[in-house]
């Protein structure tokens, strides 16, 4: 039997199945009433930077089967597919793409280098406790590599609440998942949490029937432990996580009678991870401690694009000893010493040691101040200095003014940050790249407007990003090539967002954002519009509870605004047009657990061509990295989540 008919009726029995069972369930909690108090699923972030913290209400308005899967709701970042082939995603956040983000895993930088193309695979939703994502340059703490913004993760604790739970979920695309977590309390002092992940796509589909899978068959297993100790002047956290994941994709079995054998992609990654964090209290009081966190990654990956093959055994270690403190309520000091390896070949590696400081005054909150300083000392490309400077007032209780200012450096890693593009027939050049300097500038404004009783939550933001130097991969100066090489002129992004939420009545809370991207970067001589990215993005939410919080939906509508499709060899549009995704899920709460069920791109929009020349796999013309929209068309899902209890 189709898989796709065979969840559609599971969809359709567990819907008749809970419907039927409301009144019922609804009368027996009646005897027993709880009261509970659910924090905001998204949450403006109180100090000097601009950002937003997405905690679990937010991640269960959607199936959240991972990192990338998580920011359907926020109107802040975009998550889009790479390529049509490998199923590599990134992230875009101010107009930009992915690696100008400083990925964080609890204040750790994480996923660098070979990791990024599929680093939003490798975080479960169901691990994930909350996101934060901050906006321009963030805090020199952790590091100089933050230009367009931070989005750090925050996994389940080992000294939460005691128990275990599990999530199982399908959709119609032939995808299952499994995820289980538990924790246990050995003492008052000591606990751990073990971590469980397992995925598998294993379906054949070809919405578009040009002989190629609309996105690869994964299988992957992931696991980490996780353990703290608590003590009066001392704490520990550490752990350890392994990944196994295969990638499987190109065409199907009904080839062109032209080729005579087939255009396969198989991806094999093995990753393992391990970190520390020590806390010393040493005054109470003034909140004066010294923190050593460190954390090191083995990344093994063994690619074939066709005839091409890439293999990459990265590694990664990474450590940091702060040193903290308030003189007084109003005066903190935050300094310390960093030290960074990346190793991907013999002659690609970079050890960077550096010192930073970063002093924040604040005046009851009304106004903040965060200025900070870091030097640090490339292997590669010597010494360099990162200023950065944060500023919040709040002159009344209604109304917040933010404004940003910093640089920030990254080195590049080319063909490990970008190896989607091996799938493409064009030959792919790679000059000596330079090291990618950038300036980032923002101001933003947020009101609290009481209106019929309620509050309006009214932001308004703009950020500009100036690059002195970046790596460009140049799609149109020569048709046939891709080149990934240094920026030769102008490069910047201005964006523009206004947002606003109000509860409409009690239990229905609406959200509206409007974005709109100005992207531009000089290729063969040309300031030109950035390929590939949507010009403005506009997004609706609305999400309701039941009075007793039996029920809970929520859709999301989005619109997502066209764009510049570079030059090819192969006739085809200059541009691409805006498109509408539409997405639902209804939640039904019980005691122990919860089912929900839903359905994502609702609309049944996707990009018809996905790979130019798809009938010809092994000619220069052949490419599958100009995607711009989404490469599927509906899907359904359903899924539980349960909560085992204590254990």
């Amino acid at each position: 039997m189709n898989t796709k008919y065979l969840l559609a009726g599971a969809f359709w029995m567990v819907w008749v199945n809970i419907t039927a069972q409301t009144d019922s369930l609804q009368s027996q909690r009646l005897d027993d009433v709880t009261v509970t108090a659910h924090p905001s699923g998204m949450l403006r972030m109180g100090g000097a930077e601009n950002g937003m913290k997405m905690g679990q209400a937010e991640l269960f308005k959607a199936a959240c089967c991972n990192l990338g899967e998580s920011f359907t709701t926020n109107p802040s970042v975009d998550v889009n597919y790479s390529d049509a082939t490998t199923g590599a995603k990134q992230i875009k956040l101010l107009g930009l793409s992915g690696t100008y983000v400083q990925m964080l895993t609890e204040n750790l930088p994480n996923f660098r280098g070979a990791a990024a193309p599929y680093a939003l695979d490798y975080v479960p939703g169901p691990w994930m406790h909350s996101i934060q994502v901050s906006k321009g340059a963030s805090s020199v703490r952790n590091g100089y590599e933050s230009i367009t913004g931070q989005i750090d993760i925050e996994y389940l604790k080992p000294d939460d609440e005691q128990g275990a739970t599990a999530n199982l979920y399908g959709n119609t695309l032939s995808r299952f998942e499994a995820n289980a977590d538990g924790n246990i309390h050995l003492d008052e002092h000591l606990s751990t949490e073990v971590l469980l992940h397992y995925q598998d796509d294993w379906g054949h589909h070809d919405e578009n029937h040009d002989g190629f899978l609309d996105q690869p068959n994964v299988q992957q297993y992931n696991l980490q432990n996780r353990w703290k100790w608590r003590g009066d002047r001392y704490l520990f956290h550490g752990g350890f996580s392994l990944l196994k994941e295969d990638r499987d994709g190109g065409q199907t079995h009904h080839t062109s009678p032209n080729n005579h054998h087939l255009y396969n992609i198989g991806v094999e990654t093995h990753r393992y991870e391990a970190y520390m964090k020590h806390a010393f209290i040493l005054n109470p009081e003034h909140g004066t401690n010294i923190a050593l966190m460190a954390n090191t990654s083995l990344h093994q990956m063994d690619a074939t694009y066709g005839q091409k093959t890439y293999s990459v055994d990265e590694k990664n270690a990474y450590a940091q000893l702060m040193f903290e403190t308030n003189f007084t309520e109003q005066h903190n000091l935050s300094a310390g010493f960093s030290f960074n390896h990346d190793y991907l070949t013999q002659d690609e590696h970079e050890t960077t040691p550096g010192i930073y400081a970063q002093y924040t005054y604040n005046l009851h909150e009304k106004l903040i101040a965060m200025a900070g300083l870091r030097a640090d000392h490339s292997s590669l490309y010597g010494t360099f200095v990162t200023p950065r400077l944060h500023l919040k007032y709040t002159p009344a209780d209604f109304v917040t003014l933010r404004l940003s200012a910093g640089k920030g450096y990254r080195t590049v890693h080319a063909l490990a940050e970008n190896t989607y593009l091996l799938s493409s027939g064009r030959t792919l050049l790679i000059d000596p790249l330079e090291q990618e300097q950038a300036w980032n500038y923002g101001i933003s404004t947020a009101f609290y407007i009481p209106l019929f009783g309620k509050t309006l939550k009214l932001n308004a933001e703009y950020y500009h990003t100036h690059f002195h130097q970046q790596a460009i991969i140049d799609y149109d100066t020569a048709p046939s090539i891709l080149h990934i090489t240094n920026l030769a002129g102008r490069s910047y992004s201005n964006t523009f967002q206004v947002d606003a939420t109000y509860p409409l009545f009690d239990g229905l809370d609406l959200t509206a954002a409007y974005r709109f991207n100005d992207v531009k970067t000089t290729y063969g001589g040309r300031l030109m519009e950035k390929p590939l990215t949507s010009r403005y993005k506009g997004l609706v939410t609305l999400s309701y509870k039941t009075p007793l919080e039996l029920w809970q939906f929520d859709l999301t509508l989005q619109l997502n605004g066209g764009g510049r499709l570079p030059q090819t060899l192969v006739a085809s549009p200059t541009s691409f047009h805006s498109y509408e995704q539409l997405n639902f899920q209804v939640t039904r709460w019980f005691r122990h657990f919860s089912i929900y069920a839903g359905g994502e791109n609702l609309t049944g929009f996707r990009q018809k061509q996905i790979i130019l020349n798809a009938e010809d796999p092994w000619s220069s013309t052949f490419d599958p990295t100009l995607v711009w929209g989404p490469v599927h068309g509906a899907l359904g899902y359903v899924g539980i989540r349960i909560n085992i209890g204590k254990l």
